[in-house]
């Protein structure tokens, strides 16, 4: 029976430089999404199969949601906060627990917190990648 992967083991990493060997763990960490999705081509022709309508893959594009609770000091939300600033990429990372993690670089679309009056305060960002998205074995260091 395959193992399953627990969503607490999932994580998200920030960096300067995708390239660089000192990734910053998001810390207050709650859920996060990697999407991936791919264009559409319609490739019908009168003589395809049977009247049915055919497609293919066109361009591809990925982004990662992420949210958490607002911490008091955390790196990786400073240089998040530093980047959105100032309209600047930045370097994602997220890891499965088996050593799989997914790479690449990213602009900041969406970066609010919501700070209610009977609970915690949170934040949510969107990165939406610029480029390829990499996927790669290995570990992260934390």
């Amino acid at each position: 029976m395959a193992k399953k992967v627990k969503g607490v083991q999932c994580k998200i990493y920030v960096v300067d430089d995708i390239e660089s060997e000192n990734p910053t763990i998001l810390a207050g960490q709650r859920n996060a999404t990697l999407n991936r999705s791919a264009e559409t081509m319609d490739s019908t022709a009168k003589d395809s199969d049977g009247g049915w309508k055919e497609n293919e893959a066109g361009f591809k594009e990925w982004s990662v949601d992420a949210d958490g609770l607002l911490v008091e000091s955390d790196d990786a939300y400073d240089l998040i906060e530093d980047r959105f600033n100032a309209s600047e990429k930045i370097g994602v990372i997220a890891t499965l627990p088996n050593g799989k993690k997914y790479l690449g670089t990213a602009v900041i679309t969406d970066f609010p917190i919501d700070m209610p009056y009977e609970d915690l305060a949170t934040y949510s960002t969107a990165f939406t990648g610029s480029g390829a998205l990499r996927k790669e074995s290995g570990t992260v260091e934390q």
